[in-house]
């Protein structure tokens, strides 16, 4: 179903359910193009939203309560606005009710709300869709509470749910893309000073692909914590030589290369990955300044060779997508999506999409058991509301 008639039939079902009209939010899915992992090491990210979408209603309720219904699943749970919810609730229940906390303890009166989600955002792709319903969720509260907080403190907000929801640190990513982009443009984070710069893409001539190799999450995301330990110990190393250092961003690659030996070989790979990630996310943003997308996906294929060759968190499906793109003519770029996905993100202009979908899926299963499947989309320019004209439209 696409999001458009999904929304019109959302608010129809929310005034049967809560009898009451409600403000429809627009909350787009997540990719990283580039900066994988930085956000661990204060790094550069680009990430894109997708107009692959989560849809959000909500309306006050004055009643102190909170009523969330998971339009996809026909579940509802219904909890205190106090509560972080009761023994066994679903998982997106405790990040919605963060989402709520958040603005009380900004100061914010909150008499109770109902919620209504679903969505078309591909479950276990990779594509962030709990944080695409909490970032519509929070910019509907800010538009209902007159809150009046811009995107970057709407994503810390929702940031903080996502750790009472998961009691592990979170990345602010997917709030970022979500929440901070505008039209034409891709969001550049600085994940250690938190500034967010806009930067041009031409969103109507690209399209990504997605292309699932189907295996095992836990595969998909082995090692990540290992990596993550092994640059700590890296950094350590190199603070012993340079105390001012304050994290991997800061290190050069003659004194990464000095202390090679001293760390091993393995921590100095990752070191090196992290230290090269970074360099391709700043070159892309002066890439993407002067309209050269070409050579953004340049960079997207780099990155897979360092998430490959250095970080050692690929696997052979994933690089073998990677290959059967690179064959294809008109692809741009392609690398491992990471996180818990099993998929690979390939960009392409907008006019040889299809002719890429066939081209890969041909070529998978010729050399892999098993149809692949794929998932277009194109950029969103980020959370908005969807006015009533517009869904009274599709509803004719």
């Amino acid at each position: 179903m696409g999001a458009s008639s999904l929304a019109a039939d959302l608010a129809a079902d929310f005034q049967l359910h809560f009898g009451a009209a409600p403000v429809v939010v627009r909350a787009p899915a997540r990719v990283t193009l580039l900066g994988k992992h930085l956000e661990h090491y204060e790094g550069w990210v680009l990430p894109a939203a997708l107009d692959r979408e989560a849809v959000v209603a909500v309306a006050l309720n004055h009643t102190g309560r909170v009523r969330l219904y998971s339009y996809d699943s026909d579940v509802m749970v219904e909890a205190p606005l106090a509560a972080t919810g009761p023994p066994g609730a679903k998982s997106w229940m405790y990040r919605l009710l963060g989402v709520a906390a958040g603005f009380q303890q900004l100061g914010f009166a909150l008499p109770g709300f109902d919620c209504m989600f679903g969505g078309n955002i591909p479950v276990g792709a990779g594509l962030s869709p709990a944080a695409a319903v909490a970032s519509g969720l929070a910019y509907a509260l800010n538009h209902l509470l007159g809150a009046c907080l811009d995107g970057l403190a709407l994503a810390r907000l929702a940031q903080r749910a996502e750790y009472l929801e998961a009691d592990h640190p979170a990345g602010l990513i997917d709030y970022v893309a979500a929440l901070c982009g505008s039209p034409g443009h891709l969001p550049r984070l600085d994940c250690r000073t938190l500034q967010v710069e806009l930067l041009p893409f031409d969103a109507a001539q690209y399209r990504f692909v997605l292309c699932d190799a189907g295996i095992s999450r836990s595969r998909a995301s082995a090692g990540y914590a290992v990596r993550h330990q092994e640059c700590a110990a890296g950094l350590a190393v190199l603070r012993r030589h340079y105390p001012e250092l304050r994290g991997l961003r800061d290190v050069t690659p003659m004194q990464l290369h000095r202390y090679r030996q001293e760390m091993g070989e393995s921590v100095y790979r990752r070191c090196a990955f992290v230290l090269a990630e970074h360099q391709r996310v700043e070159l892309a943003a002066m890439h993407l300044q002067a309209g050269n997308v070409r050579a953004l996906g340049q960079h997207m294929y780099a990155a897979h060779a360092g998430l490959r060759n250095d970080y050692a968190v690929s696997c052979p499906e994933l690089d073998e997508l990677v290959l059967i793109a690179q064959e294809f003519a008109g692809t741009l770029g392609a690398c491992m999506l990471g996180g818990l996905s099993s998929c690979t993100l390939n960009l392409l202009p907008a006019a040889a999409a299809d002719a890429f979908v066939r081209h890969v899926a041909a070529a998978y299963q010729q050399r892999r058991d098993g149809a692949l499947v794929t998932y277009q989309a194109g950029i969103s320019p980020g959370v908005g509301l969807i006015d009533e004209a517009a869904l009274a439209a599709v509803a004719r």
